[in-house]
């Protein structure tokens, strides 16, 4: 299949597991990388012997069809807006947007214009969770009933260098975390219909422990725990928390509930993971993986099937109405949280078609 041209915005924190990745599979064609930074930039070309360019040059260039956004949350839907109208496809690391309308804007765009719009996060792809999604479809569980979703430490300043947007408008735990639990429980469950929550700042700043700028204090923007409930379209209720004020805590971080049985469902932030199933009246019991990418970071796998969808025309997984969707939901924990009201999802998304073959050997999957 003939490779896709892909240039990267944003050589942050995240571009290094994504350039990393990205090595895994033959279709993708790195054409060149750029940030604001340009040290950063030719630091992170050095590195993968790749060529660090300006951000205009790429969006320029007619060899490259997709751009990978991997720049900070805040920026997301700038930069996504800019490679739309430059007539790029565009995937964003998550969030699609920090601001709803903003990625609504991006969805109707892309659509206007005949390109593809996706976005991370990518690791409902992983091995242990498409197992897990085939053990919901064969209806192990029984009637699906509910479950939880639990992310909680101390906060990200503990190991970032620069944690600052963690804690400015359009971070918090909810939107930066909360994408991988929501992705992956509405591949399981499907749309979400309605949300209730509450939000709590804890404290009004926090200290940087991370060692370039250990001692260092930032102000507090945004609520950083989060709760609430998922109603589901399927009729599941899902309580979750997203926090950065927790010491420690030993909620497992996804278990699904069923009328015939509960699953374990592993990190997912992690494409891998241990799953566990207990039947009605037995004992939980570790099943194998039996998917791909269950063994690795395979950060921009996400990436990769857009790019074959690109080629074979089939619709790609990581979509722009799925990452619409949970925005939504996650803003709407925010507005639950200010109103006091439960509040009705508006955005419609399909399941996303399961993965079982392999991207790395250049098959498309189904």
């Amino acid at each position: 299949m003939e490779k896709l041209g892909i240039g990267i915005i944003g050589c942050g924190n995240i571009s290094s597991a994504y350039l990393k990745a990205m090595a895994s599979f033959p279709i993708l064609d790195i054409r060149g990388i750029a940030d604001l930074n340009r040290s950063l930039a030719e630091q992170r070309a050095a590195e993968f012997n790749l060529e660090a360019r300006e951000v205009a040059e790429l969006l320029a260039d007619p060899s490259v069809e997709l751009i990978v956004n991997l720049t900070v949350p805040k920026a997301h839907a700038a930069v996504a807006m800019q490679a739309l109208e430059a007539g790029k496809h565009t995937y964003s690391e998550k969030p699609l947007a920090t601001e709803f309308a903003d990625g609504r804007k991006l969805v109707v765009l892309a659509r206007q214009k005949g390109l593809r719009i996706g976005a991370a996060p990518d690791t409902f792809l992983g091995g242990s969770h498409q197992t897990a999604r085939a053990i919901v479809d064969a209806g192990a569980l029984g009637t699906p009933v509910g479950g939880t979703a639990a992310f909680m430490c101390p906060g990200h300043e503990r190991w970032h260098p620069n944690p600052d947007f963690y804690y400015e408008v359009g971070g918090g735990p909810m939107l930066d975390m909360g994408p991988y639990y929501i992705t992956q429980l509405v591949n399981l469950f499907g749309p979400v219909a309605k949300v209730a929550g509450f939000a709590i700042a804890a404290r009004k700043e926090r200290t940087i422990t991370s060692a370039a700028r250990n001692g260092e204090r930032i102000p507090v923007h945004v609520p950083t725990h989060v709760t609430g409930v998922m109603a589901f379209e399927n009729g599941a209720v899902v309580q979750i928390g997203m926090s950065f004020d927790v010491a420690g805590h030993k909620h497992l971080p996804l278990e699904l509930y069923g009328t015939e049985g509960t699953l374990i469902v592993p990190d997912p932030n992690h494409f891998g993971g241990q799953i566990e199933l207990l039947k009605k009246g037995g004992a939980f019991e570790p099943l194998p993986t039996t998917e791909p990418y269950a063994d690795g970071n395979y950060r921009s796998l996400g990436v990769a099937d857009m790019a074959h969808a690109i080629r074979s025309g089939r619709p790609h997984r990581a979509s722009g109405d799925l990452a619409l969707h949970v925005l939504e939901v996650m803003d709407a924990f925010h507005k639950a949280a200010e109103t006091g009201t439960t509040i009705s999802i508006t955005t419609k998304t399909e399941r996303p078609a399961p993965l079982s073959e392999s991207l790395v050997d250049g098959r498309i999957g189904r």
